[in-house]
């Protein structure tokens, strides 16, 4: 017999000082962490949370077209484990057959499907198919297949395709706003996701919804644009045609109301499909026309003539001697593309003397033409509810040089975007009032109701920028310029229009400027009594060709089409016969012709 060992005594008990312990330790587990484990157990085998995707909100035109919309869609996934575990519990069918029959509802090859299923048998979620409608969702759910689920999903479309895309932008693969108003506007647009839990029975089947145990989605909110959908179509296929028929790189189209600043129609070429969006580039899907400013060239002239009249620097009949070539005092050469010998100020914009300008630049002076722009906002971003706004530039004046005179009153060493050329051509359209382009007219909630609107600044509370008199004056010397100026051939027979061509070397930096490519423009408004549109065409790049390049012979002939489209389709009535120049003025004009003023149709264009 052994005899007593206190060592082994002592092991023994602290063996069972030990299995005590854990036991305690075990207890106090299940009654803590243990308990929230095997309880959160029993609520995901008891219970399942839903998630329901708020529905991204609506753009519309001003008119109620839709222009980007959210439908809701469905994926399907397959529990695999649980699908056999209940088929051969319930014995009805077989996993294959069960396979072929959802195969059959998804129009998909049933051996691909089979494959995916069964490629982990173990899994619990496998995804089947990415989008359904409700008939194809319903035509699952009558199959009653254990193991089926749906999840929402939202798919963005766009009913018009690419019509004004660089405006509306598109939308990632996670619902986000990547560019344009989808970008700007994301956080209105998107809403919040809601959330529903449901009490469930051993086939995983929803029972019963507590009403503490939903919380509906709150969907996002819509868009109202300013956007005319015609008139951007108008636009649109005008710059297609264009670039198309002059090979050139790109270009931009505005066309905004003079009397509310609303932007009718923005307009970049090429364009892009946002339903499509991978196939395009980052550079096609910028929005140039606020983005991208370049040098204007001769549409600047009346930005700088109206204020000349209002500060009295100069009058319309004043008479310019403009033979070619001009040498300045500091010996740069200027010249005209046609020789006039002499010119009153009414036809250096009309004929869009380089010469004539200059010597009214250098009676300015620096610090008055630097006015004259400013005075227009140029420089200046518009505030336009579109991300990315370029400010363009008008160079301080402790930055103008010698140089600078003639180049700026030529349309160099400035830089403006298209919007803010049309912008503020709507001061000669309107009574010399400075606009706030907009291009959101409000925002509703998910049953239409207004949330806010953005209201226009009535255009007596506008600041006037140019005094009527030169106003008026710019306006009506600028009727003649589609008569007998630098758009011969681009006249309405049906109503008066009003603007001013461009044409400019593109920079090619500290290179200087390329003779070979240019900026071709136009910039108008009609009708001329009462003006319902400012209408602004840039085409870049255009290669030298002949006479083909000017901006009378690019850009003029697609703005009169978009004038005459748009005019008929807002039902404008017809101008009345333009009156002639006042006859001192008529009598100092370059070949002036009476006959020139009837409206017959007219094909010869004279190059600027």
């Amino acid at each position: 017999m052994r005899s007593f060992s206190p060592i082994r005594a002592l092991l023994v008990l602290l063996s069972i000082a030990v299995c005590f312990c854990a036991l305690l330790g075990r207890v106090a587990y299940l009654q803590t962490d243990g308990r929230k484990h095997t309880l959160a157990a029993a609520e995901r085998q008891q219970h399942m949370t839903e998630q329901l995707v708020a529905r991204r909100g609506t753009i519309f035109d001003r008119n109620g077209f839709v222009l980007a919309c959210t439908t809701q869609q469905r994926t399907v996934f397959v529990d695999p484990k649980f699908m056999r575990q209940q088929i051969l519990l319930e014995g009805k069918t077989t996993v294959d057959q069960a396979i072929n029959d959802l195969a059959k509802a998804l129009d998909q090859d049933p051996a691909a499907l089979s494959k995916k299923i069964n490629q982990n048998p173990d899994a619990r979620f496998v995804r089947i198919s990415d989008a359904i409608d409700e008939t194809a969702e319903q035509a699952i759910r009558d199959l009653d297949i254990p193991g089926i689920g749906f999840q929402p999903i939202n798919i963005r479309n766009y009913p018009m395709g690419s019509l004004a895309a660089h405006i509306i932008g598109d939308v990632g693969k996670g619902g986000d706003g990547l560019e344009g108003l989808e970008m700007k506007y994301d956080k209105v647009l998107s809403g919040h996701d809601g959330s529903m839990r449901t009490l469930k029975d051993a086939q995983r089947q929803g029972i019963a919804v507590l009403a503490s145990d939903y919380h509906p989605p709150d969907h996002g909110h819509h868009l109202v644009l300013t956007i005319d959908s015609t008139i951007q179509s108008i636009v649109e296929q005008q710059l297609d045609d264009t670039c198309k028929k002059f090979n050139a790189q790109r270009a931009e189209g505005v066309v905004m109301d003079p009397r509310t600043g609303d932007v009718l129609a923005l307009a970049n070429w090429p364009t892009f499909n946002p339903q499509n969006v991978g196939d395009s580039t980052e550079a096609m899907r910028r929005d140039r026309a606020i983005t991208d400013p370049y040098e204007p060239g001769s549409t600047i002239k009346p930005f700088i003539a109206g204020p000349a009249m209002a500060w009295n620097f100069t009058r319309p009949s004043e008479m310019f001697d403009t033979a070619s070539p001009y040498i300045t005092s500091y010996g740069r050469r200027v010249s005209d593309v046609h020789s006039y010998s002499r010119l009153a100020m009414w036809d250096v914009l009309v004929k869009s003397s380089n010469i004539g300008m200059s010597k009214l630049g250098e009676r300015m002076g620096n610090s008055n033409l630097y006015r004259a722009l400013t005075s227009f906002n140029f420089g200046k971003p518009t505030g336009i509810e579109l991300p990315g706004e370029a400010s363009g530039r008008v160079y301080p004046l402790d930055k103008w040089t010698k140089y600078s005179t003639e180049s700026v009153s030529q349309g160099y060493e400035i830089m403006v975007t298209p919007l803010q050329l049309a912008r503020a051509f709507c001061a000669y359209a309107n009574g010399g009032k400075l606009v706030h382009p907009r291009i959101i007219q409000g925002i509703l909630d998910d049953d239409g109701d207004v949330v806010s609107r953005n209201p226009q600044v009535p255009l007596d509370q506008c600041p006037e920028i140019i005094a009527p008199e030169a106003r008026a004056e710019i306006s009506r010397i600028l009727c003649d310029v589609p008569i007998r100026g630098t758009a011969v051939g681009n006249r309405s027979l049906i109503w008066n229009i009003f603007g001013k061509t461009g044409t400019a070397h593109i920079s090619n930096g500290k290179g200087g400027y390329d003779e070979e490519h240019y900026t071709s423009s136009f910039m108008a408004a009609a009708p001329y009594e009462n003006p319902r549109l400012v209408v602004a065409i840039i085409v870049h790049d255009v290669k030298k060709d002949g006479k083909n390049y000017y901006g009378g012979h690019v850009s003029a002939p697609p703005a009169l089409k978009i004038f005459e489209r748009s005019l008929s389709y807002l039902d404008v009535p017809p101008s009345p016969d333009l009156q002639l120049p006042p006859p001192q003025i008529a009598s100092e004009l370059y070949n002036f012709n009476p006959k020139a003023y009837e409206r017959t149709p007219t094909t010869t264009a004279q190059a600027e």
